[in-house]
């Protein structure tokens, strides 16, 4: 009797890795034969590549996608290295379909020129890959996860030395005034320091990986099982359609600034999302404690697909004025009986004030 062998992703994983470890040239036949182009890029990308010029291309759209495929499997860091490895290696050259290898100026201009299109076409990956994602694991697959990050830019406020002139300064200041400790030189100085790079407003100061800096500011959207569904970026275009995203910085809280901004960009990005991707129905979502506010809870729970929001209690933000208790860590109580624990029977309290809908979904974390 025959015996099936049963397939993993595992395994699938671990013979691919083989091969791009131990036989690059069955690695790249693998790839021609499981990556078809032809139902991941847009019509529209595809039109859009031959009207843009009167005569015929030199080089096509699907060889100059396969490149920078290739230069993201093997971490190709630079477009120049990238074209020395297909000037050297007759495979690669096989694999992408160049008869002649594309200087950096194609490669740079082709990336300018169709940038809405490539976002287009990862778009549609996403909405392909959306049933994978669902077979694997239908209950991770159904949750979204949203955060921001940054990308640090080179300019002159990245400087350490920057920084540290502006900190002396103040240290000075303080010292000649005869200020007492309650003028902390150091929040000054984040107070002093401008929103944005000033040779570029896109370049927002930001908190990321546990220090301030100035990057290109982006959000992005993943499932339970870590696969990136969405990234925007905080361009000028997304700006302009998202006026109310941006926030003014307050003198003397960083940490309270990085809450309202990201509490601020988490519905216009989702938003988005849901408009690109109509059938792409989360049923949880998890996000950070920035995002712990009544208006973001409401469009969650009554204006999505979503039936449960993860988020913990932001405890940087206070009830002044409620006559909602708080117990001794800070989570609200129901106002009728603090003494109550707060269990799941309380789910029967209905969204109709922001006191209950606060008690209300302290019963998601």
């Amino acid at each position: 009797m025959i015996t099936h062998k049963q397939l993993s992703l595992a395994d699938i994983f671990t013979d691919c890795q083989n091969k791009l470890d131990n036989d690059k040239y069955e690695f790249l036949s693998l790839l021609d034969e499981t990556i078809k182009l032809d139902e991941i890029v847009p019509v529209s990308f595809v039109s859009h590549f031959h009207a843009a010029t009167g005569r015929p291309r030199r080089h096509l759209l699907y060889p100059m996608l396969k490149a920078l495929l290739l230069q993201l499997i093997f971490s190709i860091p630079t477009i120049s290295l990238l074209i020395i490895f297909l000037m050297y290696s007759h495979e690669l050259r096989d694999f992408c379909g160049f008869d002649v290898v594309p200087d950096a100026s194609k490669f740079t201009r082709f990336k300018q020129d169709f940038l809405s299109d490539l976002l287009s076409m990862f778009d549609r990956l996403v909405d392909l890959t959306e049933p994978i994602c669902q077979k694997i694991d239908a209950k991770k697959a159904s949750m979204l996860l949203f955060d921001t990050s940054g990308i640090e830019a080179w300019v002159t406020e990245n400087n350490p030395k920057y920084a540290n002139s502006i900190i002396r300064q103040l240290k000075a200041f303080k010292k000649a005034k005869k200020l007492d400790d309650s003028y902390d030189p150091y929040k000054a100085a984040y107070a002093s320091k401008p929103s944005h790079a000033a040779s570029n407003p896109a370049i927002q100061q930001m908190y990321i990986n546990g220090h301030f800096c100035y990057a290109y500011k982006f959000g992005f959207i993943t499932n339970g099982l870590g696969i990136v569904r969405d990234i925007t970026f905080y361009n000028k275009d997304f700006l302009k359609a998202h006026p109310d995203i941006l926030v003014e910085k307050k003198s003397d809280s960083p940490d309270e600034d990085k809450s309202l901004a990201d509490s601020k960009a988490l519905i216009p990005v989702l938003e988005d999302f849901f408009l690109k991707h109509p059938l792409i129905n989360p049923k949880t979502f998890l996000g950070d404690a920035a995002f712990d506010s009544i208006a973001i809870y409401k469009y969650l729970l009554q204006e999505t697909s979503f039936e449960k929001a993860f988020i913990p209690l932001n405890g940087r933000f206070s009830l002044p004025e409620s006559d909602c208790p708080l117990n001794a860590e800070g989570i609200p109580c129901c106002p009728k009986a603090p003494s109550l624990p707060t269990t799941m029977y309380l789910w029967l309290i209905s969204l109709t004030t922001s006191k209950e809908l606060s008690i209300l979904l302290l019963k998601l974390l």
